[in-house]
């Protein structure tokens, strides 16, 4: 029976701070701290929190984007032809040529199927818009 009562008085000895703990954090979060409307409150916080950290999109991902819309206006062959000029003109886009011609290649595949997506296949980025459609077909 002292044995009982001891490892009872252990449990609760380890789990009843903890409890205290949570329930007195939880406690606080739920207090009111100002006279304004907690929305409000919170929408503004996440509001200047988001302009402070707004950044410009990366240049690759701009051309990514750029490219898709020209995808679906056009064909994934004007858009693969795009894709060479730009990097042709910009180097510094060549190390993310690959994954934007798998991207157009994935594209391809949502917009025209598997068979007639690789028929727009060229030699661009080693071949990585073939890549993008074989892998996504």
């Amino acid at each position: 029976m002292n044995h009982t009562a001891r490892r009872i008085g252990r449990t609760l000895a380890l789990v009843l701070p903890v409890v205290m703990v949570l329930s007195g954090t939880l406690a606080v979060t739920r207090v009111q701290w100002s006279g304004q409307d907690t929305e409000t409150q919170l929408l503004t916080a996440s509001s200047e929190t988001v302009s402070k950290q707004a950044k410009a999109p990366a240049p690759q991902d701009v051309l990514r984007d750029k490219l898709l819309l020209e995808l679906r206006e056009k064909d994934p062959g004007a858009a693969l032809t795009s894709l060479q000029r730009t990097v042709e003109g910009r180097p510094s886009l060549a190390k993310h040529c690959m994954s934007i011609a798998k991207a157009l290649g994935k594209a391809a595949v949502d917009q025209y199927g598997p068979t007639r997506a690789h028929r727009f296949s060229r030699p661009v980025c080693d071949t990585s818009f073939a890549s993008g459609v074989a892998q996504f077909s």
